[in-house]
């Protein structure tokens, strides 16, 4: 099938400039934020396990599929699948990744406006000593508030906003670059350094000794395929938009193993730098998404000098990695209206980062003038935000993904274009795709949304 290329279209400069930006889209606060509370809550080491195993036996497929589907069609989200399967619905997989990325980036660009007021706090000096009324006083105080949180989310939003504005080359593959390095270091040494706190054998072991008793909970299985998508940026589209700005003579199977490794070991650092600092003040693991605002503050006060630099520099941390998840979940957003739209990449980015943070509002305001708001059950209007992207976009779309290249492709074909050949290896990912992967997430699915489990 001969693609023709789309005027105008940009492409990576380099290969490790794509790596670096597919990784930028998957560590960001899944890795950290979510991560850590979703591991506490669900027992640790063996939700890890579970974790891993979806890693290898859904993620990477989908991942390589995400990237052969975009570099084929060089196209976005929605475009892709027209031109590959032009009349089908399956560009129905695009349409929900575009829309999990409205949703997502909304309730995402609150929670990462919280990170940046606090990291400014730190780097002022405000919280290198603990608050009047406590850290806990202090963080509802301030989501409850109807205007701050609003500003903080404006500020992150065009931040950005300014980097899509850019372009693939300038804007987010050079940020990338400087951000991904940076994220690796800082990550690593504060690992080390939570290592050294007196939990460091509790939150090892709350990390890497499994109650295997777990196993039996089928919520674990659930919260670990969610956890999956939401960390490795599956079935939203990006990793179709980024595999789009490729060009033929790069390799797609060592570029997925190693965006899909390294976020892992970012997720698992991540545990390793949080964990020994929780038991080490005698902290719940399962202190749920309030963990890191209400916990690590008083980690860090606890440790005195140290702490504060060691508070700046994970805030920080937080804040570049949502930024680089940030871009790229606007990006799929972006892609898909200069398409349809013949839309200018800045006009683009302009409009629909507006119309993102609008959407966030609601989000930010469910925090306190809203709180007696429900949308969906008992939650608020970020968690309901959360759950349709999560449990219902994310899974649907990667199931479609899945469905649309293990069986909608010619097998030489799929083989082909994903550079894996008549391989063995190549047989086994259409394998995983055409059965493993879709049983997995119809069944994680249909338990998300109440009908079996």
């Amino acid at each position: 099938m001969s693609i023709k290329q789309e005027p105008g279209r940009e492409q990576w400069a380099s290969r490790l400039g794509f790596i670096l930006a597919a990784m930028g889209s998957a560590v960001g606060l899944g890795n950290v934020w979510r991560f850590s509370y979703v591991t506490g809550e669900n027992g640790g080491a063996a939700f890890l396990l579970i974790y891993i195993a979806f890693i290898i036996l859904i993620g990477i497929p989908i991942i390589m599929a995400e990237f052969t589907i975009g570099r084929k069609a060089q196209s976005d989200a929605v475009g892709s699948f027209e031109k590959l399967a032009p009349g089908k619905p399956w560009k129905v997989a695009g349409l929900m990744g575009v829309a999990a990325a409205f949703l997502i980036l909304s309730f995402y660009g609150v929670i990462a406006g919280w990170i940046t007021y606090y990291f400014t706090n730190y780097l002022t000096g405000t919280l290198w000593t603990a608050p009047a009324e406590g850290y806990e006083s202090f963080f509802v105080s301030f989501i409850t508030n109807p205007v701050k949180p609003l500003f903080w989310q404006f500020l992150f939003m065009a931040l950005t906003i300014g980097i899509v504005f850019v372009g693939v080359k300038k804007g987010i593959e050079r940020s990338n670059k400087i951000l991904m390095p940076l994220l690796g270091i800082l990550l690593i040494a504060l690992s080390i350094y939570s290592l050294t706190l007196g939990g460091a054998q509790e939150g090892l072991a709350f990390l890497f000794t499994p109650d295997w008793t777990a196993l039996t909970d089928p919520n674990i299985y659930l919260a670990a395929l969610g956890q999956a998508f939401f960390s490795l940026s599956l079935g939203m589209g990006a990793l179709i938009t980024y595999g789009s700005y490729l060009s033929n003579k790069e390799r797609l199977p060592g570029a997925a193993a190693s965006v899909a490794t390294l976020d892992t070991l970012f997720a698992i650092i991540a545990g390793l730098m949080i964990f020994p600092a929780v038991f080490a003040l005698g902290m719940d693991p399962a202190g749920g998404p309030g963990l890191v605002f209400m916990v690590m503050p008083d980690v860090f006060d606890s440790i005195g000098f140290g702490g504060s630099i060691f508070g700046l520099l994970f805030f920080f941390l937080l804040a570049a990695a949502a930024l680089s998840s940030a871009v790229s979940l606007l990006e799929v957003a972006v892609a898909y209206f200069i398409r349809k739209f013949s839309w200018s990449r800045k006009k683009a980015s302009l409009i629909i980062g507006s119309i993102i943070f609008a959407l966030g509002i609601p989000s930010s305001l469910g925090q306190g003038v809203l709180s007696h708001i429900r949308i969906i059950g008992d939650r608020d209007f970020l968690d309901s935000f959360d759950f349709i992207a999560s449990n219902i976009f994310l899974p649907l779309g990667g199931l479609i993904i899945a469905l649309f290249m293990g069986w909608g492709w010619k097998k030489a074909d799929a083989l082909r274009d994903s550079d894996f050949g008549e391989t063995t290896l190549g047989h086994i990912w259409l394998f995983l795709l055409r059965f493993i992967a879709p049983i997995f997430i119809f069944l994680v699915f249909l338990s998300s949304i109440g009908l079996f489990g």
